[in-house]
């Protein structure tokens, strides 16, 4: 069968056993454990599928039950493959596929406001109560910054709050805008720390309306503001920007666009902080199976697509800092904790939804700790002497 020979030459490190759609079984790689993990194909389409675009087909065929996992998890065959594969392509029938594909998404995908809300929607529209099983009690959905890789995560996600906070050098009584405010816990930190008054804007409406409760609750109306607004429709103007994971959504088509209105929303002695996932490597094409399943719309860039919007935009670039093993460990804490409340997922949605968040969770965390994914924070100004010229008054 090609597929094995597919794996043979995949699998240098490690291995398991496959068990194809006709029961005839084949050792790939080398295993390293006695009783190895098994890999079985319950459905005969799986044996050209993951020939054709494995990026895609193996996250369907797990999250629909057409191939089964015994002797282990999910997690450690994505352990397993990406270590063995790394940031390289399967197969260059698969590169050319998803060339294809990746092609198609950016000729038809045009993440105008309306688009974009759609997008949102998809995802953090789906139910509070899912998000509450394995998020901090911040609710923050992005990367967090473990000090050490044993921190809790809401220490991570606390030390993160306060890297950006110290790092636009926030002061009191500044107007600080946050695009992509989510729950609202950076932009209500923002407000207890520093005294600044500050605006969150988001389209998500479940993620507005916990947020304003959640202002409320504080009391902190008076400093903070929530709105269900596109990015694109705002005409203040800010002390500071910033946005945590809104980057990744707003489509290549639109850098130009977001960095202009960056520009365009500072103050003349104004800073902004961006931090998004991208990518180490060469552009390339989206991820196919999180673009259909996950994330509509989405895309993690490499640092040269994101560099020359930025030029264009007339900002300066005055600082760039690399999150690299940071999002393995988030996402660790993430898939530990929804997978321990297996059940309570099980009241609200079905199986294929567990595994298919399941398969989400260990294979975005799995990409971070072998593959091409990082986090940039960029921190952009008009002017050279707006932020301090070392790094120092980030770490007093």
């Amino acid at each position: 069968m090609k597929l094995v020979n597919f794996l043979n030459n995949l699998f240098k490190e490690d291995g398991f056993r496959l068990i194809d759609a006709n029961k005839r079984e084949y050792l790939i790689g080398k295993p390293e454990k006695k009783n190895p993990l098994i890999l079985e194909l319950v459905d005969s389409s799986m044996h050209y599928k993951l020939l054709l675009l494995p990026e895609l087909y193996l996250g369907e065929g797990y999250m629909n039950g057409k191939i089964k996992i015994h002797n282990g998890t999910i997690t450690e065959f994505l352990e397993m493959t990406l270590k063995n594969l790394g940031k390289h392509n399967p197969n260059n029938f698969s590169k050319l596929i998803n060339k294809i594909l990746g092609t198609y998404r950016y000729l038809t995908n045009f993440n105008f406001a309306k688009q974009s809300k759609k997008n949102v929607a998809h995802h953090y529209d789906i139910s509070e109560k899912l998000y509450e099983l394995f998020l901090d009690e911040k609710r923050q959905y992005s990367c967090a910054y473990f000090k050490n890789e044993n921190d809790t995560l809401e220490e991570a996600q606390n030390n993160k709050i306060d890297h950006i906070i110290k790092k636009l050098n926030i002061k009191d009584n500044q107007t600080v805008l946050d695009i992509g405010s989510g729950w609202g816990g950076m932009a209500i930190e923002i407000a207890k720390k520093t005294k600044a008054r500050v605006l969150g804007i988001t389209l998500s409406e479940n993620q507005l309306k916990y947020s304003k409760q959640k202002t409320k609750e504080m009391n902190l109306e008076n400093q903070v503001e929530f709105k269900l607004l596109d990015y694109r429709e705002l005409k203040s103007k800010f002390d500071r920007i910033v946005s945590v994971g809104m980057f990744e959504h707003v489509g290549k088509k639109f850098y130009k666009k977001y960095f202009k209105c960056i520009h365009d929303l500072l103050n003349e002695n104004g800073a902004a902080l961006i931090h998004t996932i991208g990518s180490i490597d060469k552009p390339r094409d989206p991820q196919p199976w999180i673009s259909k399943y996950i994330f509509p719309g989405g895309y993690t860039p490499s640092l040269s697509e994101i560099a020359r919007p930025i030029e264009d935009s007339n900002l300066i670039l005055n600082d760039l800092e690399v999150f690299r093993l940071h999002y393995a460990h988030t996402l660790r804490n993430w898939r530990e904790r929804f997978l321990n409340k297996k059940d309570k997922v099980l009241e609200m949605f079905d199986e294929r939804f567990l595994r298919m968040w399941e398969f989400y969770l260990a294979g975005c965390e799995m990409a971070f700790k072998w593959g091409d994914q990082v986090v940039f924070q960029l921190q952009l100004s008009k002017d050279k002497t707006t932020i301090p010229p070392t790094r120092d008054y980030i770490y007093q």
